[in-house]
Parts: structure tokens; sequence; C-alpha cells
């Protein structure tokens, strides 16, 4: 699927397959992401890498189980050089994937557990078990004295990997590189999932009136994402009146009041590509501090949106974004995650990371392929109220392009009096 757009809206289309529209091609996206991961491999001096990472293991295996197992790293997949993935996992899914996911061989698809993070103590040998079967492949596969990439791992699990003899080294680094380029497809899977985010904030604008819950709009989007196809709503933050300032992060149980700004986060995911969306609203009615506000923020993302193309410098995006102390922060550490973009993908942080905490010392190259989220923030003079505003963008051969269609120019006044 061509990068090149020819200045038509990207994509989003319906989401069932169908013969007579091109829509994703998911054979073509697992060749892709594996394709990338062995080369990402073949290019470094391990001879494999073991991935703990769920999302790692999604873009080599394309496998997924989510929900309460997909954090508690009892999963695991191992690409060696020339070697089909093998994958550990939970023995009633392993059933599940050699029917349904026959892309990886039968006999990779193995059964394995290494006890919860920790509840089954390292002792009983579960690890000891594991890190010999994994030396065995390694050795029958002639990779087995060069290093092991691995990405994140329980400390246990490491100093077992060691002590029968293995070397470790960072794989996470080289994995996110090969993630950072998406392809067509996987760009047509983030405004996909970002299509669903428009919808439910119309849902949420109707319903945003004095009287409403923080939780009850966490609820409501939470539903209609789920409604519409989502596989997992990771988080919805909800910020009211003096929550806004400082920006909490989360929601409660609080009750929206007349006047009062509010803003949201949706993070969620569409066949495994996430949103990280926000948008603020002012309810019934605005005041002079808070349209202030909305406007800075939406000056600064404006500025940082026209500043974004193939070939730029992430420090030189970083330097049109505010520094800490325009908006009442003493230092870029206190104020990390105000103004800044992160990568989008399977994971919610990729890369590229920008913002004057880290972009100034390690510039990226941007590059045709790559899809961020980028976000500001401005506190209210009346020392209570805030503007939050993310739009998710994606870097194309004709320059940015936002998948994030919700308006966002201007403070939306919801059900004004």
């Amino acid at each position: 699927m061509s990068m090149s757009t020819a200045g038509r809206p990207l994509a989003a289309p319906g989401h069932m397959g169908v013969d007579y529209e091109e829509r994703v091609d998911f054979d073509r996206l697992r060749r892709y992401r594996i394709a990338r991961a062995k080369e990402a491999l073949n290019s470094s001096e391990c001879g494999s890498f073991l991935l703990f990472d769920f999302y790692n293991i999604r873009y080599t295996t394309q496998t997924w189980i989510g929900g309460a197992l997909g954090d508690k790293m009892i999963r695991y997949a191992l690409l060696a050089r020339d070697k089909d993935p093998v994958l550990w996992d939970f023995g009633s899914a392993v059933k599940h994937h050699k029917i349904y996911s026959q892309w990886v061989p039968e006999e990779n698809y193995r059964a394995g557990f290494l006890g919860f993070r920790g509840a089954v103590a390292p002792s009983v040998g579960l690890m000891v078990d594991a890190v010999a079967e994994i030396k065995s492949l390694l050795t029958e596969a002639g990779v087995a004295d060069m290093p092991v990439g691995m990405d994140i791992v329980e400390p246990p699990f490491l100093f077992e990997m060691q002590r029968q003899g293995l070397t470790v080294v960072d794989a996470q680094q080289l994995m996110l590189d090969a993630r950072c380029i998406k392809s067509g497809d996987e760009i047509m899977l983030l405004n996909q999932a970002a299509a669903m985010v428009d919808g439910v904030y119309q849902d949420i604008t109707e319903a945003l009136k004095p009287g409403v819950r923080e939780n009850e709009i966490v609820a409501l989007a939470n539903k209609r994402l789920y409604e519409m196809g989502s596989d997992q709503v990771e988080a919805v933050n909800a910020i009211s009146g003096e929550r806004c300032n400082p920006h909490p992060h989360n929601f409660t149980d609080r009750l929206i009041r007349p006047g009062d700004q509010a803003f949201f986060d949706i993070i969620h995911s569409f066949n495994g590509y996430r949103t990280c969306y926000y948008r603020t609203f002012a309810v019934g009615s605005s005041t002079p501090a808070q349209r202030d506000a909305y406007t800075r923020a939406r000056e600064w993302m404006d500025r940082g949106i026209d500043g974004i193309k193939a070939g730029v410098g992430t420090d030189e995006v970083a330097a049109l974004l505010p520094r800490a102390e325009e908006f009442g922060f003493g230092s870029e550490m206190e104020a990390f995650g105000l103004q800044f973009a992160h990568g989008l993908g399977l994971g919610l942080h990729e890369r590229p990371i920008i913002s004057r905490l880290n972009s100034m010392k390690e510039p990226v190259e941007l590059k045709v392929g790559m899809v961020f989220a980028l976000e500001t923030y401005c506190p209210a003079t009346d020392g209570l109220s805030a503007a939050r505003i993310e739009e998710e963008i994606v870097i194309t051969e004709d320059g940015p392009r936002i998948l994030t269609l919700f308006p966002a120019q201007e403070l939306f006044v919801t059900n004004p009096y």
C-alpha cells in the first residue's frame, strides 16, 4: 500500500472485509512486521531476540491475548536468525493459535509459564527449565554463542540466562526502531482507531452538562468504543473544573458544574493500533481566561505541526514548543508530558519522543511513515482551568496529515446556555 496520498484524505474504511474495496490486508501487514523485525535482528550483533514486551510479541508472531494475561511476563517469543519465531504462551491459547494463527509453524507454538511476575517463586524451577529450552533452540540454530537481545525482563529470569552462560544485551532499542516506520496498512488501522474516537467525542459533547460525573463520561466512552469494535480501551482520562490545573492524568467521580473547563484523553486500540486523543471543552459557557488558555494551546499546537516534515530533526520540532517556564514550571523534567509528542502504533509510547527534555541531546530525523501524537497544555490565568489539545499526525510524502478530526481550532462550548 503506497504512502503517496496525492492530496486525498487518508482512508478510514469500514471494518468488515469486502471484495469491492481495498482495505487492510492483514497478510501483508504480518509480512511487513516480521520482515522489519528480522531486518533489525540481522543488522545487529545479536543471534536472537527474546521478547517479553507484548507489543514486540505481537509484531513478530502476529498473536495477541490481552486483558489479565497481556502484561504478566508469562508470554515470550524467540526470534533466531534464519528461523521462524517461537512463542511460549498460556497452554489453552497455544491450542487456539495452532488452529487459527497458522503463519507460525505449529510446533513453534509452545505452552509456557514463568510465574505471574513472581507469584510463583523462581525457586520452583520454571525459569531454569525455560532458559534451558531456549538455550537448546539457540544451540540448534547455531547462535548460542552470540548475544541474546532482550526487551524487558524480570531480574530472576535475567540472572538465570546469565547463569546458563547466555550473554544478554538490549533489544528494545532495535525493536522500537523497527516499529517506527508504519506501513500503509498500519496507518489505515491507526486512522480507523482515530475515527472511532471522533464519534465518541460527538457523544461526549452531547452528554457533557452539569450534573454528569467524570466517571460517567469514562463509562460512555468505554461503552461506545467497545460497541464500535475496539479490542482494548486502555484508559480514558476525564478532568474537569479545578482538577484541570495541575493536570492529574486520571478521572474521578467529580460532578461537572456550569462553566467548567473539561478535557479528556481517549486511549484505545483497534486491531492493536492505538489512539492518544485529547480534546478540551467548556460546559455551558466559557470565560475569557479559559478562551485565552485554549488559544495559546492551539497556537503552540499549530506552530509544532507547521514545523513537521520529513528530514526535519526532532530537536527542531521541540524548539517550537514552549519552554517549561512559559507555562508555570521550573524545569523540563517537571513539565514533561505536557508539551511533547510520542510515537503511536501497537504501543502507546513509541518513537519518536519529541520534547525539550530529550530531543536536544539526541535528535532523530523525521521520516515518511512515522506516526505520532503531539500534545500541548496551557493553564488559565484563573488558577484552576486549563486547555489540553492533542493531534495525531502521520508524516507523508506530502507533509504532515492529521488523523484526529474532531474540531479543535476553537474552544468548543457544550450545551451552551
